[in-house]
């Protein structure tokens, strides 16, 4: 009956996170690593936690209640949590646990002094740390005093930080047990904390070490500021010694006390350059034999290192994987599509399959290998200059990269003859007709497809889906749609830059291509208006539509008066715009046909907010502002020395930019009408493996890539661990932040604005749409939640195309997301919206409801008081 509550750290491994916990499991395993000293002690098993457990009926009830909670309801969470852990608290120890656990103690040294560690099963994952949510007692003296912070621990599972990590975590607070460790008290010189990574930049091979004297709470509590060595291949390439004026010390009779260092030694390193290169080659041992890198706690004492405690490093985000030694850079494809956030495995497989470039993907986000073009001279400019264009803050980040001589190896230009990545394309025509042919090319191609998958099925699907794939990408790369969009943008290039040059304007082609004609995503966003029109004189719609909770109103909002008209209105719109949604990139998005209710709020919000016709009368004053800019602008050319030269040109690069820039938006149009075809067949298939019992929910398909469901389509069987695994990796990649670039290193690299032209306290961004504005901050992370009000500025981490129906009722956009050509700023022009993106942090740093000024001409974003 003791093996059930007690086991020594000998006795345990990796493999019994349920028994033991995670940091006992590790510790289990830390004390089997060759070279790897861990102190003595034993395990005090997650079964004595349960049994505990049991004799409290009324923490079941707490727990549920504790579930039903908001995580930000702080105040709720502290009360109750408490009233959990003074019922564990008062609960007393059995004889029989009571019993094996002072055995334990016999067997170690009753009254030697101990640390009492909790260690709880959702604790030192991979997916999350839980660093510091339970708790820890130092230099515990004699079995009496255990048992009780043995209590102590099994109770600290429910701190208001623990609990409020759960919840945010998503874990269920019932399927967490605690289970405790008891070791031998380390009276340690020196202690302090190792990271076989570094945990500020995600380098891999540079490892931090934080040293301090005495016992390593003082390091871990924030009570004094470490020592902080940086170490590579071996040896210490920086090192910053604090002034360590304090260090907790281990009391004779039990517990810790805070002394003053002595003044002589204050400003001494607490290890030498030797000491502190030897623990890191413990810690790539330690490193190697969990395969990941490692957040480790380690004392100094005797001359020698003991490790206390090792986990995973939780924040770094992951490298992509390469089947070479050589450095590589990364840059993200996220950033440049408008979609930041993670993609599940279908998703990422799909758009890999589809893609122009060969790309790579890491922490469900894809990435560029951007190595090879970097290498040589051409390409490297081309590069740089093309990624400025769209993203300033990349670019920024791409130099630095190439700032270090060692990372990137250099390469002689290509050979003559190639368009190298960037350059300049063909010329074309200005001429509407180009962009009608080359929207009837997409479209024709967009009804082959439907046409010719509707009898697919099975592994006939798959086979066709290939073939579909590269239609797909030929459609892409059609030159004379590449020549139509470099056109629109590259005009749009010249025009800033030349008025700017001649005129001191700037931004002027922001209002030159108001309203141009033939926008595909701001046609989306003026017609919802229109279908706003149809219901705004129907009062039952409008009740109705304000209480939808689901995605099967459409049926019954027929049966109202005004219903079917309002019906046909939206099924007239999701025909052609359905296949849309936020995140739309990733195929596992659900589209607004599959989940309409989507564009119930900005529906009722151009109902409440709008006149009948506005689409019609906001297109026709964005025309004619273009217009009178364009006269204007053309008068003051004239009026310049050789301005009738300069204004002829000005006249050809108008009438280009707005024959062609409404195009930019058609491509992705066509992209993700095509993955809607995709994903219905394969849908269908997938309720076919789920009605089969081969599957137990057809979504389950997503966390599966494209060849992975293939074989499970042949072969009738699936790994549902596989599944699980995948469906648990997702979770986490949304705690990770997506960086610019990458290196193979694991260096995360986000760039900076470097500019000193903004006022202080001001919030930097791109400036990607002119004028200023100011109004009430709304920040929007789910466009389903939308509710705004006219002169609201919308505030986002970023917009793809599905975004564009709230742009006709707000006064201003900032992202922290975008670049000049991207959906967002091509919309918010094309509405004359000022517009500020690439605005770091910009939903943490502004707060909904606050006040904001948007200057979108110079790309800075001011905090009203």
């Amino acid at each position: 009956m003791t093996e059930q509550f007690v086991r020594g750290l000998q006795e345990v491994d990796e493999t019994q996170v349920a028994v033991v916990g995670g940091k006992g499991a590790h510790l289990g395993t830390l004390s089997r690593i060759e070279g790897v000293s861990v102190p003595a002690g034993f395990c005090v098993t997650t079964d004595a936690f349960r049994r505990i457990v049991a004799e409290a009926p009324s923490i079941g009830d707490h727990l549920d209640r504790l579930s039903l909670l908001n995580p930000d309801d702080r105040e709720a969470i502290r009360s109750l949590s408490a009233q959990v852990r003074r019922t564990i608290e008062e609960i007393a120890v059995p004889g029989d646990l009571a019993a094996a656990i002072t055995a334990a103690l016999a067997r170690l040294g009753e009254q030697a002094a101990y640390a009492v560690r909790s260690s709880a099963t959702a604790e030192d994952l991979p997916t999350a740390s839980f660093a510091g949510q339970q708790d820890t007692y130092l230099n515990v003296v004699g079995p009496e005093a255990i048992l009780r912070h043995v209590s102590r621990c099994w109770a600290s599972l429910f701190t208001e930080r623990a609990v409020t990590y759960r919840q945010r975590n998503g874990i269920d607070h019932r399927t967490v047990d605690m289970a405790v460790v008891v070791q031998r008290m380390v009276f340690s010189e020196a202690a302090g904390i190792l990271f076989t990574a570094d945990p500020v930049t995600g380098n891999r091979k540079v490892a931090t070490v934080d040293a301090g004297f005495g016992l390593g709470e003082a390091l871990v509590s924030g009570l004094v500021n470490p020592d902080v060595f940086k170490v590579r291949d071996g040896q210490v390439i920086a090192r910053t010694i604090a002034a360590k004026e304090r260090a907790v010390h281990a009391l004779p009779d039990g517990g810790t006390q805070t002394r003053s260092v002595d003044s002589r030694q204050r400003e001494q390193p607490a290890l030498t350059d030797a000491q502190v290169v030897r623990l890191v080659q413990l810690g790539r041992r330690i490193e190697a034999h969990f395969g990941s890198p490692q957040d480790i706690e380690w004392c100094l004492a005797d001359g020698g290192f003991q490790i206390v405690q090792s986990r995973p490093i939780t924040t770094l985000f992951p490298i992509p994987e390469t089947d070479d030694q050589e450095n590589h850079v990364y840059v993200s494809v996220g950033h440049q599509q408008m979609m930041t956030d993670p993609m599940k495995p279908l998703g990422l497989s799909l758009w890999k399959l589809t893609a122009m470039a060969p790309m790579c993907d890491a922490g469900g986000r894809l990435f560029v290998d951007a190595t090879r073009a970097l290498s040589s001279p051409a390409s490297r400019a081309n590069l740089v200059n093309l990624v400025g264009r769209s993203d300033p803050l990349t670019k920024d980040a791409l130099e630095t990269v190439l700032d270090r001589d060692d990372l990137i190896p250099s390469l002689p230009d290509p050979e003559p003859g190639g368009r190298p990545a960037g350059g300049a394309p063909a010329p074309i025509e200005t001429d509407p007709a180009v962009v009608t042919r080359l929207i009837e090319r997409s479209e024709a191609s967009v009804a082959a497809l439907r046409r010719d998958i509707a009898a697919k099925s099975g592994p006939a699907l798959f086979d066709f889906l290939l073939e579909a794939f590269e239609e797909h990408k030929r459609v892409l790369t059609d030159p004379l749609s590449f020549q139509a969009i470099m056109a629109g943008m590259e005009s749009t290039w010249w025009l800033n830059d030349k008025l700017h040059e001649w005129l001191g304007e700037k931004n002027a082609a922001d209002t030159l291509t108001l309203s141009a004609p033939g926008n595909i995503t701001s046609e989306m966003g003026l017609e919802l208006l229109d279908v706003a029109d149809v219901i705004r004189p129907h009062p039952e719609v409008v009740a109705f539509l304000q209480a939808v909770e689901d995605d099967s109103f459409l049926d019954e909002l027929a049966k109202l008066p005004g219903g079917p008209e309002a019906r046909d209105a939206i099924e007239a719109y999701l025909d052609r715009y359905g296949m849309r949604c936020v995140g739309e990139i990733d195929i596992t998005r659900p589209r607004w046909r599959e989940r309409p209710s989507t564009l119930v709020p900005a529906i009722l919000d151009n109902v409440r907010n709008f006149e009948p016709g506005a689409a019609e009368r906001r297109f026709e004053e964005g025309r004619q502002k273009a217009l009178k800019k364009e006269q204007d602008v053309l008068s003051r050319l004239r009026a310049l020395s050789d301005g009738d030269s300069k204004a002829d040109e000005t006249k050809k690069m108008i009438d280009r930019v707005r024959t062609f820039i409404g195009y930019r938006e058609y491509p992705k149009y066509g992209i993700i009408s095509r993955y809607f075809v995709y994903k219905q067949a394969l849908m269908a298939e997938a309720e076919r493996l789920a009605q089969g019992g081969v599957l137990r929910d057809k979504e389950d398909v997503f966390y599966l890539t494209f060849q992975e469901l293939h074989d499970v389509v042949r072969s009738k069987q699936v790994d549902d661990r596989l599944i699980q695994q995948r469906k648990e990796a997702f979770r986490s990649y949304h705690a990770l932040t997506p960086p610019r670039v990458l290196t193979s290193e694991g260096e995360t690299v986000n760039g900076a604005y470097r500019r000193d032209d903004v006022p202080a306290g001001a919030l930097v961004g791109l400036p990607v749409s002119g004028g200023t504005v100011e109004g009430r901050a709304r920040v929007i992370l789910d466009m389903a939640q939308a509710d705004l009000e006219p002169g609201d500025i919308l505030v986002t981490a970023f917009t793809d195309p599905s975004w564009s129906p709230l742009f006709v009722g707000i006064a201003g956009l900032v992202t922290e997301v975008g670049g000049l050509m991207t959906h967002g700023a091509v919309i918010a022009r094309e509405y004359g919206l000022p517009a500020v993106v690439g605005v770091e942090q910009a939903t943490r740093s502004i707060q909904d409801g606050q006040r904001i000024r948007v200057h979108g001409t110079d790309g800075y974003i001011e905090i009203l008081p």
